[in-house]
């Protein structure tokens, strides 16, 4: 573990930064603006943990452990060379996938299936699941694109969107178990 005496390194002044096998970058990058987004997300996730309890606040806590992990894959591209070099860097994995989507489908079971739009809000954890999940997509979207450029773990873009639809389901599971959800009305506010 790398323990740093000042917070501030200055090596960031010219608005360059380090991926995490060293090189240098440009700070508005691509691969930079997903992983950066991916902290964004967490953040978020952060704000929604100040309203959850019990199992959401638990589930929360790991899926924020999970983010690190996928900055942290995000952050270190050249997959091909590090394998080849014989070094394995933190990478998201098909399991961390597949509990978000036991946790989906046992959220799920609990809902009434829709029958209209909802809008974000509802209960203050509700609403602030619906900015995770829509900062999330901002990441997906983001870790797709530098997927078309250079390696990116595939993982990485299925753990978004699966993540996404988590924060859809934990939001409707968060306004009363779909019961209080805010339903979107087409038309409502157009004039006659």
């Amino acid at each position: 573990m790398v323990v740093l005496s000042k917070i501030y390194t200055r090596t960031g002044d010219a608005g360059e930064t380090a991926l995490g096998n060293g090189a240098r970058v440009a700070k508005h990058s691509a691969r930079v603006n997903a992983y950066g987004t991916v902290d964004e997300t967490n953040a978020t996730v952060g704000l929604a943990r100040q309203h959850a309890e019990g199992e959401m606040e638990l589930a929360l806590a790991r899926i924020s452990n999970d983010l690190f992990d996928l900055g942290a894959d995000l952050c270190r591209p050249d997959m091909e060379r590090d394998h080849e070099a014989g070094y394995t860097p933190l990478r998201i994995l098909p399991a961390q996938i597949e509990r978000l989507e036991r946790e989906i489908d046992a959220m799920n079971a609990r809902l009434q299936p829709l029958r209209s739009f909802i809008l974000p809000g509802g209960s203050a954890l509700a609403a602030q699941l619906h900015l995770c999940r829509t900062v999330c997509r901002r990441a997906e979207r983001l870790t797709v694109e530098i997927a078309t450029m250079e390696s990116v773990n595939p993982e990485a873009v299925r753990y978004l969107n699966r993540l996404s639809d988590w924060f859809f389901v934990a939001g409707r599971i968060a306004n009363d178990e779909g019961r209080a959800d805010v339903l979107w009305v087409p038309g409502l506010t157009r004039e006659a």
